[in-house]
């Protein structure tokens, strides 16, 4: 090939790399906000489910969330539900003890979740809820 020949080349893929960053600026701009970080006490919606976090506490490696939940009938609702460490993403521990969330009820009723964090070694704790296509964080540390 002739040198002009790759210059012109050069210069077309230039164009079209610039050309492709800003239709990738111009997505990200009109992207939606982050998820909402919600108080602890603070009733929030997270589709179709209400969920207020009413206290933590953190003893002998489980990290216990109080929660008032309610609005919609799902077995499987618990499980929308994570801790976020700055080392790891916990599922909440299944319900086989007293007093832990087993399932969202229509009616509100307050129940917890048992985290296991001895595994964990960093401080950060924000517990996480996405239903449908809305989330919703709670940063408890």
């Amino acid at each position: 090939m002739k040198t002009r020949t790759l210059l012109l080349l050069s210069v077309g893929t230039a164009l079209a790399i610039l050309v492709a960053g800003g239709v990738f600026l111009l997505q990200l701009a009109n992207q939606d906000d982050a998820a909402s970080i919600a108080s602890v006490g603070e009733p929030v919606s997270v589709g179709d489910a209400t969920v207020t976090v009413l206290d933590v506490e953190e003893a002998d490696g489980v990290l216990a969330v109080g929660l008032e939940i309610g609005g919609v009938d799902d077995v499987d609702g618990v499980d929308t539900f994570r801790l976020v460490t700055g080392d790891q993403r916990l599922a909440p521990l299944s319900a086989g003890a007293a007093g832990r969330c087993a399932a969202i009820t229509v009616a509100p009723r307050v129940c917890r979740l048992d985290f296991d964090v001895s595994a964990v070694e960093t401080s950060s704790r924000v517990l996480v809820m996405r239903r449908g296509d809305q989330q919703t964080n709670w940063r408890l540390t």
